[in-house]
């Protein structure tokens, strides 16, 4: 009898082996974590570069097929937003905001990329089909910081992009 329970002492782990092995974990979890951390800003800058894009390029194409109608080249704000008719869908969901609203800004705004009402709408659109040459301008109507470089060594805010 008193073989056994020595034999049952014996197989099991001791406390000094288990506290090693959490200490280990641990740091092996402080060396993982980090590199992980910075990977949901850089998927939600990558969405916010793909979803500019995609508006972008639905403009240009609006503006290809109205110049060879004879119309306005660039769509106006009710164009823009209604569903199907330059965006296939409607308008996609600003990352940094989750929302997908769009509002009019003027020229000055427009240009410097100001960001208004950032609670009530994702993306700030300009459009002047008079001017000449005409101006549309899509931007995200947001400050939040994105991981895209700026070019001098910086990162871009999502309203830069």
């Amino acid at each position: 009898m008193a073989s056994r329970s020595l034999y049952r002492l014996s197989s099991a782990f001791s406390l000094l082996e288990i506290v090693i092995v959490v200490i280990i974990m641990g740091i092996l979890a402080a060396l993982v974590v980090p590199q992980f951390a910075g990977a949901t800003d850089d998927a939600r800058t990558a969405a916010l570069e793909s979803n500019v894009s995609s508006v972008r390029s639905s403009i240009a194409s609006f503006r290809t097929r109205a110049i060879i109608a004879g119309s306005d080249p660039y769509p106006t704000l009710e164009q823009l937003t209604t569903p199907g008719l330059v965006v296939q869908g409607g308008l996609p969901m600003n990352p940094y905001s989750r929302l997908s609203a769009v509002q009019a800004v003027s020229q000055q705004q427009a240009e410097s990329r100001t960001v208004s009402d950032p609670d009530l709408y994702g993306w700030n659109y300009y459009v002047n089909n008079a001017s000449d040459p005409p101006v549309a301008i899509f931007y995200a109507n947001s400050t939040a910081a994105t991981t895209s470089p700026d070019g001098q060594g910086g990162l871009r805010n999502a309203n830069e992009l």
